[in-house]
C-alpha cells in the first residue's frame, strides 16, 4: 500500500485498508518470517534452539512477555528487534496523542474530529521505528508517569472544569497504543505502581483520579527483570505475574565460540585500531574465558551474575592498552600481549559484584587471579598435563624452558617495551620455540611472540618458573632463583 497518497480516512476506507491489532501483527508477520526461513532475531547469538523458540512461541500466543535473567544478557535486544515484526506503517487520526486507529477510534479528540470531517478526517502514518516505548522502572516512577493525570493548564487554557475528561494529561502507557512497551527491571517499581497495570493488561479500561474510561488499549508489553531482583530489591506483584503470558528465561552463552561471536559484534573497533593492532585469536579466548572463570567464581557473586559488557570492555581496554604502546614507540603497528591484559584491570573490577570473601581479597587481586584461571584453563587445552607429582626418573615437556632458565639471566619483559625488543627476548628462550613446533605446529608466524609469552604465564602460574612484577613490567625466572638469592 502507498501510504502517501492516502491522506483522508475516505481514501483508507477506498483502500481496503484493514485493522490489526498490534498482537494480531506480531503473528501474522511472524508467521510470514518462518514460512520463509528467515532469521528474525538477527545478531542474537546462543539463543537459536532455548530462547528464541521460546519467545516466537510467546508472539504466536499473543502473549505479554516477561523476559528474565541475568545483566547482560540480550534481554532489552530481544524486545527492540520485536520491531522488525510490526508492519513498516500504521495510519493514525492525524495530531492524536494515543495512536488512534482511524477505523476505530479511542479517544475522545479522535471520535470528535472523525463526528466533524467524517470521510475527510486527515490522517497520518507512523513508521514502526516510532512505535516503540521504553520505560526503566525506578522506585520515583508515579501512576501519572505511566497512566497519566489531571493538567491544571490545560484545563484553564481550553476554559474547563475538572469533571471534564479533556483535562486529562496522557502518561507513557496511552501514548504507546499500538505499540510495543517495555519495562525493564520491573520488580523496582513499587507494587502499588504495579497494580495499576492490572487492568491495562487485562480489562483495557484506565483509572485517573477519578475518571473511568473504557480505553481498550492495543499494547504489546514486554517486561524485563533479574532473578536476584525478587529477593534484594523487589519483586513483581503475584497477581502482574499472573497476567503476563509467558516469561522466558535468558541465560550467558554456553561455549567460547559464541560469546566471542558476541564480543566481536558488540566492541567498539576503530578503524585506526583495525589495521593498526593485531588480535590473536587465543587473545580472544583468554578474554572470554576469563568471564567464565568469573561467572564460577567462589568470590564473586553468582546470583548477580557477570555481563556480557564485561568480555566487550575488557577486549576494547586491550586494543587501546596495546595502541597506546605502540603510540609511545612510535610503531605503525603492533600485536596485542598477554602483558597487555594488565590494562584490562579496570574493565574487569568495575563489572562484577563480590561476595564477602571477594571483598576481602580486593577487587585487583581477584581480577588477576581470574585473568591466570583462564590462561591456565586454555594452556591445559593446548599442551600436556603439569603433573604436580612424578617418579625421579620421568620426564616433563617443560624440563628444558626451566633448564634454560637455571643457566641463564632472568627474562624481562616491559609493559611498553618495542616489538623488536620484545620478541628478541622471546626467542631467545629457545626451548619455547622448540615446544610450540611439537604440541602447535600449526601456529602461525604473527601467533608465535603471543604464544610464546602464553607458555611462560602459564608455567609460572604451575610454579615451573617464577614470575615477579616490578614497576614497569615483569621478570620470569628460575623458581629457585628468588630462594637463592635471599640466601
Amino acid at each position: 500500500m502507498n501510504h502517501q497518497n492516502i491522506k483522508t480516512l475516505g481514501a483508507l476506507k477506498a483502500s481496503g485498508y484493514q485493522s490489526l491489532s498490534i498482537k494480531d501483527e506480531l503473528r501474522n508477520n511472524l508467521i510470514k518470517k518462518l514460512k520463509q526461513q528467515e532469521t528474525v532475531f538477527t545478531g542474537v547469538w546462543g539463543y537459536e534452539d532455548s530462547v528464541i523458540p521460546e519467545l516466537e512461541t510467546a508472539i504466536l500466543s499473543k502473549h505479554n512477555i516477561n523476559l528474565l535473567g541475568l545483566r547482560g544478557q540480550a534481554k532489552t535486544r530481544l524486545a527492540r528487534l520485536m520491531v522488525t515484526l510490526l508492519d513498516e506503517y500504521i495510519p493514525i487520526v492525524k495530531g492524536s496523542e494515543i495512536n488512534d486507529d482511524p477505523l476505530y477510534p479511542l479517544s475522545r479528540y479522535a471520535k470528535e474530529l472523525i463526528a466533524e470531517h467524517k470521510d475527510e478526517t486527515p490522517i497520518s502514518w507512523v513508521h514502526r521505528e516510532e512505535r516503540f516505548f521504553e520505560k526503566l522502572a525506578t522506585p520515583d516512577v508515579t501512576v501519572a508517569d505511566l497512566i497519566g493525570d489531571v493538567d491544571p493548564i490545560k484545563a484553564m487554557n481550553l476554559k474547563l472544569n475538572y469533571a471534564d475528561d479533556r483535562v486529562i494529561h496522557f502518561g507513557m502507557i496511552p501514548r504507546a497504543n499500538r505499540c510495543i512497551f517495555v519495562i525493564n527491571e520491573i520488580p523496582d517499581l513499587q507494587a502499588r505502581i504495579q497494580v495499576s497495570l492490572f487492568n491495562i493488561l487485562q480489562e483495557g479500561d484506565i483509572q485517573i483520579r477519578g475518571f473511568k474510561l473504557r480505553l481498550p488499549l492495543d499494547i504489546q508489553f514486554v517486561f524485563t527483570a533479574n532473578p536476584e531482583d525478587y529477593t534484594n530489591r523487589g519483586s513483581i506483584v503475584t497477581p502482574l505475574k499472573d497476567r503476563i503470558g509467558s516469561q522466558i528465561l535468558t541465560h550467558y552463552p554456553k561455549t567460547i565460540e559464541i560469546a566471542k561471536k558476541i564480543t566481536a559484534q558488540e566492541a567498539t573497533y576503530l578503524a585506526e585500531q583495525k589495521t593498526k593492532i593485531y588480535v590473536p585469536d587465543m587473545a580472544r579466548d583468554i578474554i572470554e574465558q576469563l568471564v567464565f572463570e568469573a561467572r564460577k567464581s567462589e568470590y564473586v557473586d553468582l546470583k548477580s551474575g557477570v555481563s556480557a559488557r564485561m568480555s566487550i570492555a575488557i577486549f576494547e581496554n586491550l586494543l587501546s592498552t596495546a595502541e597506546r604502546r605502540s603510540l609511545l614507540n612510535e610503531e605503525t603497528e603492533t600485536s596485542v600481549r598477554v602483558l597487555d591484559f594488565l590494562g584490562t584491570i579496570p574493565a574487569i573490577t568495575g563489572k562484577m559484584e563480590l561476595v564477602y570473601e571477594g571483598e576481602q581479597e580486593g577487587a585487583d587481586i581477584v581480577a588477576h587471579l581470574l585473568l591466570n584461571s583462564a590462561i591456565k584453563t586454555i594452556f591445559n587445552t593446548l599442551f600436556p598435563e603439569i603433573k604436580k607429582l612424578r617418579k625421579d626418573d620421568e620426564t616433563s615437556p617443560y624440563d628444558a624452558i626451566s633448564e634454560w632458565f637455571t643457566t641463564k639471566e632472568a627474562v624481562e619483559l616491559l609493559d611498553d617495551m618495542d616489538d623488536l625488543y620484545f620478541k628478541e627476548q622471546l626467542n631467545s628462550i629457545v626451548p619455547l620455540t622448540s615446544l610450540i613446533k611439537k604440541y602447535q605446529p600449526n601456529t602461525t608466524e604473527k601467533d608465535i611472540s603471543f604464544l610464546q609469552e602464553f607458555i611462560l604465564w602459564a608455567l609460572s602460574e604451575y610454579k615451573i618458573l617464577s614470575k615477579e612484577r616490578f614497576n614497569t613490567g615483569y621478570q620470569f625466572n628460575d623458581p629457585f632463583s628468588n630462594y637463592i638469592n635471599g640466601i
